[in-house]
């Protein structure tokens, strides 16, 4: 019963640890990446359709998206779309396909994005510690272990949210890496 505890807790913690990453790949480091479109939608016959369902997205060079939507009624949606993201890209169009360059960031800018890096890693970890304070209270809860049990059960969970808080902290100094390297 307690190792099921213990394993759907390392289960949520890698949901969450996923869900961290998901985050930092909206973080822009100055480079190409289709990953930076996530989340946007397009008015596709009056459905919000996610933008890759409509459109190829590809990096033709270091720092630079290319959309080529499916349907080329499409562009001027599709640019609008983007427009309206806020991601400080100004979508160029050429009648059939949408360019995006990546502007270059400054130092400042850098900085700034590296704070949001530790923002989410932050909360990220919150959520860790949620997880694994869920997992205690259930072991607790669990009449049929002994106490030294219940001890065991808990350094075993706290061993993993240790595991899955250092695992959130590389993440976040590679990706702090990522984006001071010019």
């Amino acid at each position: 019963m307690s190792q099921a505890i213990i394993d759907n807790a390392k289960e949520k913690m890698l949901k969450g640890i996923e869900n961290y990453e998901h985050n930092l790949v909206q973080i822009r480091t100055g480079r190409a990446n289709p990953a930076m479109l996530d989340g946007i939608t397009v008015d596709y016959y009056g459905t919000a359709t996610p933008l890759n369902q409509v459109s190829a997205i590809t990096v033709p060079e270091g720092r630079q998206l290319l959309v080529k939507p499916y349907d080329k009624t499409l562009v001027d949606p599709i640019e609008k779309a983007i427009n309206e993201a806020n991601l400080g890209i100004n979508p160029q169009s050429d009648g059939e396909n949408i360019r995006l360059n990546i502007p270059m960031l400054t130092e400042e800018s850098r900085k700034l994005l590296a704070k949001d890096v530790y923002k989410f890693a932050e909360e990220a970890k919150v959520v860790i510690r949620n997880i694994r304070r869920d997992a205690n209270d259930s072991i607790k809860k669990d009449k049929e272990l002994t106490k030294d049990d219940i001890q065991a059960y808990q350094d075993d969970v706290q061993k993993l949210t240790d595991d899955m808080i250092k695992n959130i902290d590389e993440i976040a100094k590679n990706k702090e890496k990522e984006l001071m390297t010019v």
